[in-house]
């Protein structure tokens, strides 16, 4: 084996252990900083939270229609609130706390939906009316609202067919 052989080799070989060692370091780092979940606590806190959103909103539904409204026009003001209340504690960074605990009991539909683009439009502001909130508003939102649309149309054109076939 020749000098220039043996050198390849000597490299190769420390190569090999930093990256091991490297490797070991970053796994027993990401260990350390990634944060415990349990199961049964995030599942709880999540119906706990989402349970009240939905109470609030039943509570929000009763005193509309005792103040006199019918129930398809207090089931309008209850969506109107609720978005507003939802886009006001994302402004306050009050939702973020909460999602932060409650996690997929937060995303209750209408609010997480109104977080996300409030969310979106604090964060963008910055860069302008147009270019910022104009363009980037619905980055999170998007999403849900084209595969919800696409859905439903799915779901529509599969009734019509077993409605034409005669199953429905």
């Amino acid at each position: 084996m020749d000098e220039k052989q043996r050198k390849r080799m000597i490299h190769e070989v420390v190569s090999e252990t930093d990256s091991t060692k490297r490797d070991k370091k970053y796994n027993q780092y990401v260990e350390k900083v990634t944060p415990k979940h349990n199961p049964f606590v995030n599942i709880t806190w999540a119906f706990v939270v989402g349970g009240a959103i939905c109470t609030l909103g039943q509570v929000l539904m009763n005193w509309y229609q005792n103040m006199g409204a019918s129930k398809e026009d207090a089931a309008l003001y209850v969506t109107i609130s609720l978005v507003f209340l939802s886009a006001l504690t994302t402004g306050l960074n009050l939702y973020q706390k909460l999602t932060k605990y409650a996690g997929a009991g937060s995303v209750v539909p209408i609010t997480g939906f109104a977080n996300s683009v409030a969310a979106s439009a604090i964060e963008y502001s910055k860069e302008g009316q147009v270019f910022g909130i104009g363009c980037k508003i619905f980055t999170i939102a998007g999403p849900v609202i084209l595969y919800g649309i696409f859905t439903s149309w799915v779901l529509g054109f599969g009734y019509w067919i077993l409605k034409i076939i005669g199953i429905l």
